[in-house]
């Protein structure tokens, strides 16, 4: 269309085109995909505005959306610029659109910008904030979670001994809403029962966890189809979430836990760095005031704190807590002895006798163990710390 208001990207090209090509508007409006009444409007508005390639280069976008277009009626641009801060908010709550924002935008400024234009002066922001409209997270969408390099520390009373320990981190996509602790190590039983007071935190669950590749819930890394640690897709399957590990080499997978690692480095890390801790439980109840802090402070690009932002989009689209806390289950083969006997930690555990000889998986919890042949659980006992017994189901 020709009354159409051009980004000043597509602007800019037209007049490349045009002034240093020397191509024709046929041309052109097929190059860039627009009508041939909008290529003549824009060399009009330009020639009429006395510039020329060098001058329209010289220009900001700003300036040059000025001379073509002027400034909004009444001479105020401010006054019908939105509040894009709120806008990228809202575009993160499940089912919004930028074109619905924008027509809510034109209820209260009738006199404001063109679609076209509403856009480009929100990539500008985002830019400006160095976000992506590609990276925008959906409320309730992706829980990322990782380890901070930098580790935290605490001291044995008696010995003196300093232990280095591992901090983790888990932040909501849409609020930036961000949860930390301190754990011994990164092996599966620390880093999932993390997951579950991460959860708890929150107070619900993302649809998708997204980790890095660490070996803790990854067991295969691979660009597209990752190996997932089998206790952790019980957590996911308890919980009733995804995991999607972020891709090797894709840094803009894990950015937004990338930013919440430093931010907790700097604002809680930093912070501890003159304190002594003799336990982990005395570590964490420190970790968790600063958290409270951190998330309570406001964010300049936002306007708003991640605990504002988390009660306005994350906890209304979280899916809510199972009745249960899951509890960490690991795994192993057996086979079945001539006895129909399987054991573990030298205590043996019955299954029927027709399995004599087979194959099966044991998963086993500090007080269950469960015998599964072909997925079809098959026994279940209670489990025993007798070493050479048996526990046998009459």
């Amino acid at each position: 269309m020709a009354g159409q208001r051009l980004s000043m990207r597509k602007t800019r090209e037209i007049l490349r085109q045009k002034w240093c090509l020397g191509r024709s508007h046929r041309e052109v409006a097929r190059s860039l995909g627009k009508s041939l009444g909008a290529i003549s409007a824009t060399l009009t508005r330009a020639t009429a505005a006395g510039l020329d390639w060098e001058a329209a280069l010289a220009l900001s976008d700003e300036a040059l959306d000025e001379r073509l277009y002027g400034a909004p009626s009444g001479g105020d641009r401010s006054r019908f610029l939105p509040d894009f801060a709120l806008v990228h908010a809202e575009h993160k709550r499940p089912g919004v659109t930028l074109e619905l924002l924008h027509l809510e935008y034109l209820e209260q400024h009738p006199g404001g910008y063109h679609y076209t234009q509403f856009c480009e002066y929100y990539r500008r922001w985002l830019t400006r904030r160095r976000l992506s409209m590609r990276q925008i997270h959906r409320a309730g969408e992706k829980q990322f979670v990782d380890y901070a390099g930098q580790r935290p520390q605490i001291v044995d009373p008696v010995t003196g001994e300093v232990t280095a320990v591992e901090l983790f981190v888990a932040v909501l996509g849409a609020s930036s809403f961000t949860y930390a602790e301190a754990t011994m190590t990164q092996r599966v039983p620390d880093f999932l029962a993390s997951h579950v007071r991460a959860f708890e935190f929150f107070g619900g669950v993302a649809a998708t966890v997204v980790p890095d590749q660490l070996k803790s819930g990854v067991t295969t890394a691979c660009r597209y189809e990752p190996g997932i640690q089998r206790a952790y897709e019980e957590l996911a399957q308890h919980y009733g979430t995804a995991i999607l590990p972020a891709r090797p080499g894709k840094p803009r997978d894990k950015a937004k836990v990338e930013v919440a690692v430093q931010v907790a480095e700097r604002w809680i890390l930093a912070r501890l760095r003159n304190e002594t801790f003799f336990s982990l439980a005395a570590l964490n109840a420190r970790i968790r005031a600063l958290l409270l802090d951190l998330n309570a402070r406001t964010m300049r690009a936002y306007g708003a704190s991640r605990q504002e932002l988390f009660e306005r989009l994350d906890r209304p689209a979280l899916k809510a807590l199972p009745a249960e806390r899951f509890v960490h289950a690991e795994w192993k083969t057996a086979r079945v002895n001539l006895d129909y006997h399987v054991e573990l930690d030298r205590h043996y555990y019955s299954v029927p006798h027709a399995l004599v000889h087979e194959q099966v998986e044991l998963r086993f919890t500090a007080a269950t163990v469960e015998v599964f042949l072909r997925g079809q659980r098959v026994a279940a006992h209670a489990r025993s710390s007798e070493r050479g017994r048996h526990t046998t189901s009459a």
